[in-house]
């Protein structure tokens, strides 16, 4: 441009990544840039004009983004951009044709930049090239510190739960020797106002901890002989995590086991020493008191307390933050925690605890909660899977599990779990099943491909022990990896399925929203990750099945570039983080747990919000096209 307008400069600094660059280096881009004008229907880019040679960046109207193969009219356009968005990245950093064709949707005006030019630029501007490299993460971080503002005003200062174990270490460990006395041991913590003691071995190697909880159930009560070694009324019983872990890492340990330190350990030595109260002063939750208390409930209604207590930590959390894959990895601990409490407390009132019949029972969560993916809304999805013990048949054990089941599955929905209205519930008898049983229905599904056993596999196929005997579920998930990897057609159909739910971008407006105007971030915004994730796992005979840890477990064999596969789990987890807003603005708005849902409208959220879904959208669009290239589709 021979002269940069105000108007102009106040347009590009409008918008991301330009209103984070330095002034002299947008004035540098803007001064080599040149007007384009593109009519309605006008190819912009294609793969047949070789490598992108310019960086455009739309000032007026829009581009359509059209696959570059013979598609139905509606499924030409899988993208849509707008004024203030930019492209094409991928084929200018690759130096390679453009994978789609841009064509203008309306008469278009761009701002025009060289490659050339857009390559020194990304070695000026580090905000630039971050924006260019990591789009959708940059665009997520962005959102972040929206969300953080939203819920509370958090010290900048303030460390979380994101943060390193070795940036959370108050002091260097405190320890002694195994032959130290339990006397020399207490004045030692008395000295050093200490709650722990660490033993170690010449090495540095830790052997076992006391706390001042141990002194009184050790010490304190049998009223031993504080002149004995210390090691020998130590635990042994030892948690530890490397310097690199995260402190989520720990909390998670502390909440699962009950227990109140953490070691850090490096090279087999101990480092440091990470305590509850460490912790708290980052997530200002009692995590530990929330696992404690539930694994201790006596009854129901202490479950339900328990339950509250996990949506009011989700809620800290939020405000605190957390990144939404620990948010629901810590949701999804705590409910199997609760859930499994549950599921023992029945199996004790019915007299059934410590029998072989209890013995070969295996309590398994599907669904979301079988993926470790579990919001603040979320029904029943279970089953269980039992052994037959000697002198019984299949159905004698049945008779006498579905009543517990039953049982159980009351006592779930009383915290806050809805009875799942499909009925796929472990009080149902068709999914109170044995090894044998549950390899045959599922090898029927695999066999038969109809639509119902396809949406069957959509659920059961993500199931995971979660009480009892594990080594069924183990079973059945190794059985599952090879049948599935070997049937071609069963994959396919999945696929075929799968790409039936299409992510909701418009081509004349950003979304296409029902009669409610409001998206559904479920099932139109997360299962299209999860249904393409399932079925890259099981053609690469991956037992996982959470998602994201699908995706990254076959992303070898699937030959998916990590890239891809890093944008793919952002999107998700962008998705994942708004459906949690919407669930806690329903529950602070007084709605009980049946009333909570995911529509949203999309255009009650803020901009930048918006801008971030649509480019999600576009990611799921992505992993679909990813999906019929690999299936012929």
């Amino acid at each position: 441009m021979s002269a940069i307008h105000p108007a102009e400069l106040s347009f590009i600094t409008r918008h991301a990544p330009f209103d984070r660059m330095e002034l002299a280096h947008v004035m540098w881009m803007m001064e080599r840039m040149h007007f384009g004008y593109y009519a309605e229907g006008e190819v912009i880019v294609s793969p047949e004009q070789g490598a992108a040679d310019r960086f455009l960046v739309i000032k007026q109207g829009t581009v359509h983004g059209e696959q570059n193969v013979a598609k139905a009219a509606d499924a030409d356009t899988w993208l849509e951009l707008m004024e203030g968005e930019c492209f094409p990245l991928g084929a200018l950093l690759a130096n390679r044709p453009v994978a789609s064709v841009y064509r203008a949707g309306s008469d278009i005006f761009c701002y025009e930049l060289s490659a050339a030019d857009f390559h020194i630029l990304l070695v000026m501007s580090a905000p630039f090239r971050d924006f260019c490299t990591r789009r959708i993460a940059n665009l997520l971080e962005h959102s972040k510190q929206v969300i953080q503002a939203q819920y509370s005003q958090v010290s900048s200062e303030q460390q979380s739960l994101a943060s390193p174990m070795s940036a959370i270490i108050r002091r260097k460990p405190v320890t002694c020797s195994p032959e130290t006395t339990v006397r020399q041991v207490l004045a030692t913590m008395s000295e050093q106002r200490i709650g722990s003691m660490v033993a170690v071995d010449a090495e540095g190697r830790p052997l076992g901890i006391m706390t001042l909880h141990d002194v009184l159930d050790r010490i304190a009560i049998p009223q031993i002989d504080l002149d004995q070694p210390v090691i020998g009324i130590m635990s042994n019983k030892l948690s530890s995590l490397p310097p690199q872990a995260l402190a989520h890492d720990a909390a998670l340990t502390m909440a699962k086991h009950g227990f109140r330190h953490v070691l850090v350990v490096e090279n087999e030595k101990l480092v440091g020493l990470v305590s509850e109260k460490d912790l708290f002063a980052l997530q200002r939750v009692g995590l530990r008191q929330i696992g404690s208390a539930i694994r201790n409930a006596d009854s129901v209604e202490a479950l339900k307390q328990g339950a509250a207590d996990i949506r009011r930590m989700a809620h800290n959390m939020m405000a605190q933050g957390v990144a939404p894959e620990q948010l629901t990895q810590f949701i999804s601990t705590f409910n199997d925690l609760l859930t499994a409490r549950s599921v023992e407390l029945e199996f004790e009132a019915a007299g059934l605890t410590g029998t072989p019949l209890h013995e070969g029972v295996c309590w398994m969560a599907l669904g979301s909660e079988g993926r470790f993916e579990q919001t603040l809304n979320t029904d029943q999805d279970n089953a269980i899977i039992f052994a037959v013990p000697e002198g019984m048949t299949a159905e004698q054990v049945r008779e006498k599990l579905l009543p517990v089941a039953r049982r159980i599955n009351e006592a779930l929905a009383q915290c806050g779990f809805p009875l799942c209205r499909g009925e796929i519930m472990a009080s149902n008898p068709k999914w109170c099943l044995s090894l044998e049983e549950w390899k045959r229905t599922f090898g029927d599904w695999i066999g038969v491909g109809t639509p119902e056993s396809l949406l069957n596999a959509s659920i059961f196929f993500d199931f995971r022990a979660l009480y009892g005997a594990e080594k069924l579920a183990e079973d059945l998930r190794g059985w599952l990896a090879r049948v599935a990897s070997d049937n071609s057609r069963f994959l396919h159909l999945m696929a075929e399925n799968a790409l039936h739910n299409r992510p909701p971008l418009g081509v004349v407006r950003d979304f296409v929203v029902g009669k409610e105007h409001k998206l559904d971030l479920k099932v139109n915004g997360i299962t299209p990750f999860v249904d393409a994730a399932r079925i890259f796992s099981l053609a690469a005979g991956d037992t996982h099945t959470n998602t994201i840890q699908r995706l990254r477990s076959s992303a070898a064999k699937m030959k998916l570039h990590e890239s891809e596969i890093a944008a793919w789990i952002d999107a998700l987890l962008f998705i994942q983080v708004l459906r949690m807003r919407h669930h806690d603005e329903m529950s602070a708005q007084g709605l009980g747990d049946e009333a909570l849902d995911n529509k949203i409208d999309p255009e009650q959220l803020n901009e930048l919000d918006r801008r971030i879904l649509k480019e999600a959208f576009r990611q799921a669009r992505k992993l679909q096209a990813r999906l019929e290239l690999e299936y012929h589709l």
